[in-house]
């Protein structure tokens, strides 16, 4: 192929780049390249935007007012109790207001959750929303309010204040700075990234074989005119002739930079030793089977890691897309509420984030990644009459992630409104990630990115709830470590030493099935105390210990991941 039939495929605002049979977009002429160059940590933002505008209820649905739930939406409404299929209690522990089920087919971000690596923030929102598809997503990608217009997105802008603008493509990719900073999976180009008077570029090819490929046979040509590479004469290069042929030609090199640095990192990089999901299980309308979030997550691990530590790329931001959650008609099948085209979506993000942690993990990268989801909009309270919902305003956001503080953020839903109200604006789950997580600093973050304190700022009436909203922490394992002891633990026997008896007692936060058994000194296995399916909660079990001579014994429980061993002194 001739440069200039390469040119010519090359669109203004968007060239396609697919790698590993997932199309990219690399932001090469954008401030965020030199926020990697010059970063001081190594921390990574997957965005997922869940397109189409998700139905918060039917993912988190409320424990106690679950009879106002069911009468607002009855034919799409997930069972409570009484049935093989129904909803998963996320935490006893929280107040009653803030409590909520998931879905069943969400049962992966439960274990997430007890894990510690899962929050879930409610009512979150922007002042006014209007519940437009187009306009919702210019919003939330410009970090604006409904009444602005901003050019540029919230990422670009901040890296626009935080780092001077240089002259691309003269100075990248470097040797500090190889690998583009942003990558957007899918052929769109959108505004989160943009910042004013930049355009983010990317290209497009079926895999990065053939990608590295084509760039490399590129011959070159010669044009008629002054330039072999077809370029005008030097005094026309600052006209928009000038300038815009520069910026193509200019792309035209950074195809080879990246193309041969992913190549590279791509090809070195180990396939994924965890299991991703590929398909629905269950009843769903065909274009939902398919598991699309799972080839765009084990591409993020397997360009991160590259095959070893500080071998993987450098790319700070991730987009990913997952479509389809415009359920105004057939959300739910008739004849069961809980399977479904919102079913199939909620198991597909449910359990590929899970895989995506275990891979992380598994790889050794799993303290540097942190994933926040996006949808315009919520839907509508109460349901329809074709088994779906309409636009609403305002819906959950989800945390994962080792660095995210885990919990439940915000409260049930007012649900004798028509619309989920808005408790957080959008901003502040942002703002805080970004003070939280990518270390920036506060002023920046309320001048520079969002022209208002999201951090800690008053409360703004119409516009949600200004308190502090603590969603990520810079202290990773301590936080979690705490969070799961509070839920999950063997809490001890009374009394100890024991005469003739004991009561053992515990706590879970999801139901299991409990195997609480005692040993003797050497590890002998003595009697079974306890092995059956419990409820979540504070539990006890009485032992009688008469059968038992004095000495010291152990009780150890397995209960999920939970699994722990005490002592227990049997005295006379």
């Amino acid at each position: 192929m001739k440069r200039r039939d390469f040119i010519k495929r090359l669109s203004w605002a968007s060239v396609p780049f697919t790698i590993g049979g997932i199309p990219l977009k690399l932001m090469a002429e954008n401030p965020l390249t030199r926020m990697a160059q010059q970063s001081n940590n190594d921390r990574v933002l997957v965005i997922l935007q869940m397109h189409g505008g998700n139905d918060g209820l039917n993912c988190l649905i409320p424990v106690e007012a679950y009879d106002e739930y069911y009468s607002r939406r009855a034919n799409i409404a997930i069972p409570a109790k009484n049935s093989l299929r129904k909803m998963i209690p996320v935490d006893s522990t929280v107040p009653s207001d803030a409590q909520i089920g998931l879905h069943p087919d969400m049962m992966g971000m439960k274990e997430l959750y007890d894990q510690g690596r899962m929050s879930f923030v409610q009512g979150v929102s922007y002042k006014n929303n209007n519940g437009s598809h187009f306009r919702g997503r210019d919003i939330s990608f410009m970090g604006g309010s409904f009444d602005d217009y901003f050019s540029s997105g919230w990422v670009g802008r901040f890296l626009q204040q935080e780092f001077a603008p240089k002259t691309y493509p003269d100075e990248f990719p470097n040797e500090e700075m190889k690998d583009p900073l942003a990558i957007e999976m899918g052929s769109d180009v959108s505004l989160i990234f943009h910042q004013q008077g930049n355009i983010p570029t990317s290209i497009s090819l079926s895999n990065p074989v053939s990608f590295f490929n084509l760039v490399n046979e590129l011959e070159g040509f010669v044009d008629q005119g002054i330039d072999p590479r077809g370029k005008p004469p030097t005094f026309l290069d600052n006209s928009p002739y000038g300038k815009e042929l520069n910026w193509i030609l200019g792309l035209e090199e950074k195809s080879e930079d990246y193309a041969e640095r992913l190549f590279t990192v791509y090809n070195n990089s180990p396939e994924a030793t965890v299991t991703y999901p590929e398909r629905y299980p269950f009843n769903a309308p065909s274009g939902s089977i398919t598991n699309r979030l799972t080839p765009q997550l084990k591409l993020i691990a397997r360009l991160l890691d590259g095959g070893g530590a500080g071998l993987g790329v450098k790319t700070k931001v991730f987009l990913v897309k997952v479509g389809g959650f415009d359920t105004h008609a057939e959300q739910v099948e008739s004849y069961d509420p809980t399977m479904g085209s919102h079913a199939a979506l909620m198991y597909n993000i449910s359990s590929a984030m899970k895989a995506f942690q275990e891979d992380l993990r598994a790889r050794g990268i799993e303290d540097r990644v942190l994933t926040v989801t996006t949808s315009e909009f919520g839907r509508r309270i109460h349901s329809n009459g074709s088994y779906g919902t309409d636009h609403g305003t305002g819906g959950p956001m989800f945390l994962f992630g080792k660095g995210v503080k885990p919990g439940i953020v915000g409260k049930v839903p007012d649900l004798t409104k028509n619309n989920v109200e808005m408790q957080f604006d959008y901003r502040q789950v942002y703002a805080n990630i970004l003070k939280d997580w990518m270390l920036v600093d506060e002023d920046t973050i309320n001048n520079e990115i969002f022209f208002k304190n999201f951090i800690n700022g008053p409360k703004e009436e119409g516009a949600g709830n200004y308190e502090p909203l603590d969603v990520a922490s810079q202290v990773i394992s301590a936080t979690n470590s705490d969070f799961i002891k509070a839920r999950f633990a063997l809490t001890g026997s009374y009394p100890n030493p024991a005469n003739g008896s004991t009561t053992i007692e515990f706590r879970i936060n999801t139901t299991s099935q409990v195997h609480l058994q005692l040993f003797d000194s050497q590890g002998r296995a003595l009697k079974v105390l306890l092995d059956t399916t419990l409820d979540a909660g504070e539990h006890s079990v009485n032992v009688d210990l008469q059968e038992f001579k004095p000495g010291m014994y152990l009780y150890k429980l397995k209960s999920g991941f939970l699994k722990d061993t005490k002592k227990l002194v049997i005295s006379r």
